[in-house]
């Protein structure tokens, strides 16, 4: 059994830009890429099937609305992804793989981040995660460290517009070649999210259930490719 930590923000934790509510776990990514990493586990215990689909996976999804990489929220300081991140490991630990996604709300006006400091943001994570996980369970996990989708160009008529200013727009179109960046200078699994999915119509920000379900698709790839 592999167990694989999804560490996100609003699109891991699943919100519904239609309701304002959260998608059904079926929906979500992260329970997606449970039902799609269970099927695969079932076809490779048939004879001839791949080896890379031999294990069988658990799924922990660690999503939290309007969460940070390393920057304090002035009215929520609780949802820093650094604060979290070490109780977070040692609670589902031994984790085997760590999927990152984290850097949409560090693109809030109030931080006034470019897309360089914010990869730069997520590389102390990986970093926090390597040290963090090679004490306490003896190994380091594979990580993927996934440059988030961009931020919709409507964003300006989206209810979130008070929050993300237009550059927030150009800015995340920057998110893939500086998380690259980080990923190869950090030893990371890099994916490129705003390659195979778009923020919804709704808000500009949250995944539609296409988007999930693609995003869960892909990603069950890299993870059986691992």
């Amino acid at each position: 059994m592999k167990t694989i930590l999804c560490y996100g923000d609003s699109n891991t934790y699943g919100y519904d830009p239609k309701t304002g509510m959260r998608y059904s776990k079926a929906i979500r990514w992260t329970g997606h890429l449970q039902d799609v990493l269970d099927s695969k586990c079932t076809v490779a215990s048939n004879p001839g099937a791949p080896d890379s689909a031999s294990d069988s996976f658990v799924v922990i999804e660690e999503g939290c609305n309007g969460r940070t990489t390393v920057t304090d929220d002035p009215v929520e300081g609780w949802k820093n992804g650094l604060d979290y991140l070490k109780p977070c490991l040692n609670s589902h630990k031994p984790v085997d793989i760590v999927i990152l996604m984290l850097g949409t709300n560090d693109l809030k006006e109030i931080f006034h981040l470019t897309a360089k400091e914010i990869a730069a943001n997520a590389g102390i994570l990986v970093d926090t995660i390597k040290e963090f996980t090679k004490e306490k369970q003896g190994f380091v996990p594979k990580i993927i460290l996934v440059s988030p989708p961009l931020i919709g160009e409507d964003m300006p008529n989206s209810v979130f517009n008070r929050s993300f200013a237009p550059r927030a727009i150009e800015e995340s179109k920057l998110f893939a070649p500086n998380y690259k960046a980080v990923s190869d200078e950090k030893g990371c699994i890099f994916f490129d999210a705003a390659a195979v999915i778009s923020p919804s119509k709704e808000d500009s920000l949250h995944l539609t259930e296409d988007a999930h379900q693609t995003l869960a698709e892909k990603l069950a790839e890299v993870v059986l490719s691992i």
